[in-house]
């Protein structure tokens, strides 16, 4: 797969999927397309050429000392649209993903055709993402699993990751990149990352997005909620709400999530 040159980032990998009109989507917190599942195995590849990458700091993609901003990773994106011919498109942002994509949308007008933010926050008065920098720092791998999935589903008990063990081992096993801690910066793109989320902010840029914009969230997430979700699309003048039966990753629970993005990506 490709890697090409953006901005200050000598290296920046990227992957491409399927057939059809062009779709960007924009991962989360601490992603890396090594791993599995990513959008390239989502249902959007048998409908779209889905064209994803990974962000500053983070998989395969160059991860320097310093520029971890929301702005940069915005920038970022919309110099990638620009390299790879594949704009203006529709986008959807997933998570930290959809922090960026409202970056791009209010800072580089006319390089998205429409948008669908999804298990994300706008900032400010209409409400941020739970504070993940301040989980503690000494928490053990496993205690920061459990807090982590306690966090994106309210449902999820201490009970439960003895009950339904299986998936718990499936989620632990899908959050384990300890592989790849010896690769260069690489915790420290991870972090550096967690750190710049902090400095989202896009409430009163999004009265001013003018494109088609779908918003959408879990009932049961604790990271994005609801509420912020409902803000969200209240702020941005032409755009549909859905929230789903669903945590924070509602979309893999809830496969009528995907059948409503496709409708909305392609109408």
């Amino acid at each position: 797969m490709p890697f090409i040159s953006v901005r200050d980032l000598d290296r920046f990998y990227y992957e491409q999927v399927g057939e059809g009109p062009d779709v960007l989507v924009i991962t989360g917190t601490g992603s890396d397309l090594r791993r599995h599942p990513n959008p390239t195995d989502s249902p959007l590849t048998k409908h779209f050429r889905v064209t994803t990458f990974d962000q500053r700091g983070l998989g395969q993609t160059s991860k320097p000392d310093d520029g971890y901003t929301m702005e940069a990773y915005a920038d970022d994106a919309a110099a990638f649209i620009d390299a790879v011919g594949i704009g203006p498109c529709p986008a959807l942002g997933i998570s930290f993903g959809g922090m960026v994509l409202q970056n791009l949308l209010v800072r580089h007008p006319g390089k998205v055709s429409r948008a669908a933010l999804w298990c994300t926050s706008p900032g400010g008065a209409g409400g941020a993402s739970y504070p993940l920098h301040e989980l503690p720092g000494d928490l053990s791998v496993e205690e920061r699993f459990r807090a982590m999935t306690k966090l994106a589903d309210s449902r999820v008990t201490d009970a439960w990751f003895d009950e339904e063990k299986d998936k718990a081992d499936m989620l632990r096993q899908r959050a384990d990149k300890s592989e790849f801690y010896g690769e260069h910066n690489y915790l420290h793109g991870a972090k550096m990352q967690i750190v710049a989320r902090k400095g989202h902010d896009c409430w009163d840029g999004l009265a001013g997005v003018d494109v088609p914009v779908q918003c959408a969230g879990g009932l049961y997430d604790l990271i994005a909620t609801p509420e912020a979700t409902r803000n969200m699309a209240g702020q941005i003048p032409n755009s549909e709400l859905k929230l789903y039966e669903g945590g924070h990753m509602f979309f893999i629970q809830n496969p009528e999530a995907y059948d409503d993005l496709i409708a909305f990506f392609r109408s």
